[in-house]
């Protein structure tokens, strides 16, 4: 290799994934990086759930109808998609490939089975597990948000503890803290910068 070629460092987009167990705030970082203005594109998921109050379209999701995303799948428009909790959740492929192509980082908010079909199809992506500091803290953050019937809750609780046993497929963990919300965000850039710094940088192919 030329003497010159070693000063020549190309940049190349990251698909970061995060993901972890319900009430650990993944929704919460995500809407504090984009408050803090970082020039990541955020993947909006599509899914068939019904909308939240405050949820707004095309922003938080796209809300769409059963029919419409059995089309999208007819159609493989989505990069990976699952059943979560009873509807369904995908994420839309070109939308990821635009971004890709712009050279922004991408950022997929995703739940743990969405990111182990990631990492088999994208072995690149740098995958992050977001979790609380310990159960109790998990629980009791479920049963504050009271968006769910009892029997839904007890479901999520029971899946949040089975997701919490694949948190070796990850790459990092970020323990989301309460009150210390910026600094899990510095983490989360914390990794991104590192990422980027790689002599063996990670390339996508989508």
């Amino acid at each position: 290799m030329e003497t010159e070629d070693l000063y020549h460092f190309p940049t190349y987009p990251l698909l970061i994934v995060i993901s972890g167990p319900s009430g650990a705030g993944k929704d919460r970082l995500i809407a504090r990086m984009k408050e803090l203005g970082y020039p990541f594109h955020f993947v909006v998921t599509a899914t068939t759930r019904p909308q939240r109050e405050g949820e707004v379209h095309g922003r938080d999701y796209f809300f769409v109808s059963t029919d419409e995303f059995a089309q999208m799948i007819e159609e493989d428009q989505l990069l990976e998609y699952a059943v979560v909790y009873g509807d369904y959740k995908g994420i839309p492929k070109e939308q990821v490939r635009q971004a890709l192509a712009s050279g922004k980082d991408v950022i997929l908010r995703i739940d743990v089975q969405g990111a182990a079909t990631i990492r088999r199809l994208i072995p690149e992506a740098v995958l992050i597990f977001v979790t609380a500091p310990s159960e109790e803290e998990l629980i009791a953050r479920l049963q504050a948000r009271k968006t769910e019937p009892p029997d839904q809750l007890k479901l999520r609780i029971a899946t949040s503890r089975q997701e919490m046993r694949r948190l070796p497929e990850f790459d990092y963990v970020v323990v989301n803290r309460t009150g210390e919300l910026d600094k899990a965000v510095d983490q989360i850039l914390a990794i991104i910068t590192a990422e980027h710094c790689r002599v063996k940088p990670r390339i996508v192919r989508l």
